[in-house]
C-alpha cells in the first residue's frame, strides 16, 4: 500500500511541473499565475516598444512619446488642456497594423459621445482628452492599450500593436 501511495506521490509531482494550468469559470489566479502573466506582459511591452521604435526610425515624420505609453505624431501633445468628463466629442479613426495596412474598410465613428460615459481603447480615450475639433493625429499604440490579449475577435488578432489615424470631427 505504501508502495502504490509513493509511486502515485510520485507520478503527480512529474506530471504537475509542466503542466499548463488554467484556473476554472470565475476562477482565481494564484498569485504564480498572476507573477507569470506579469512578467508575460512586461517581455511583451518591451519587444513591442521596440518594434515601434524601430519602426518610428524609418518614417519621415517625428513621433513623441505619451504618459500613457503610446505615441502621437504632435509634440506636447498631452501636455495640452484635457477635455473634463460629461462635454461630448464626435471622431473617427481608422485602424491600420504596422505593415501599413488598413483593417478595416470603414472607420470607426462615434457622434457626440460624453466622455465618462463611453468605452473606447485605452489610447484612443487618452488622446480625444487632448485633441481638438477638426484636428487629426496619429497614434502608435502598443496591443496592451489597444485589444490585447483577446483581441477584437473579429480582424484583430491577440497582441498585436496599432497604428490609430484618430480625427475630431
Amino acid at each position: 500500500m505504501k508502495r502504490i501511495f509513493f509511486i502515485s506521490v510520485l507520478a503527480m509531482a512529474g506530471c504537475s511541473k509542466n503542466a499548463q494550468t488554467h484556473p476554472p469559470v470565475g476562477g482565481v489566479l494564484s498569485h504564480d499565475d498572476l507573477n507569470v502573466s506579469r512578467e508575460r506582459m512586461k517581455n511583451l511591452n518591451a519587444r513591442e516598444r521596440t518594434q515601434i521604435q524601430e519602426w518610428i526610425t524609418g518614417q519621415p515624420v517625428k513621433f513623441f512619446p505619451t504618459q500613457l505609453n503610446y505615441w502621437v505624431n504632435m509634440e506636447g501633445f498631452d501636455q495640452r488642456q484635457r477635455r473634463q468628463d460629461n462635454t461630448s466629442i464626435s471622431y473617427s479613426y481608422d485602424l491600420y497594423d504596422f505593415d501599413e495596412t488598413k483593417i478595416y474598410d470603414q472607420p470607426i465613428e462615434r457622434r457626440d459621445a460624453s466622455f465618462g460615459h463611453f468605452n473606447e481603447l485605452k489610447a484612443v480615450e487618452d488622446a480625444l482628452r487632448f485633441i481638438r475639433d477638426g484636428e487629426e493625429v496619429t497614434l502608435l499604440v502598443p496591443s496592451s492599450l489597444g485589444y490585447g490579449t483577446y483581441g477584437d475577435e473579429k480582424k484583430i488578432d491577440n497582441d498585436i500593436p496599432l497604428i490609430i489615424k484618430l480625427k475630431a470631427l
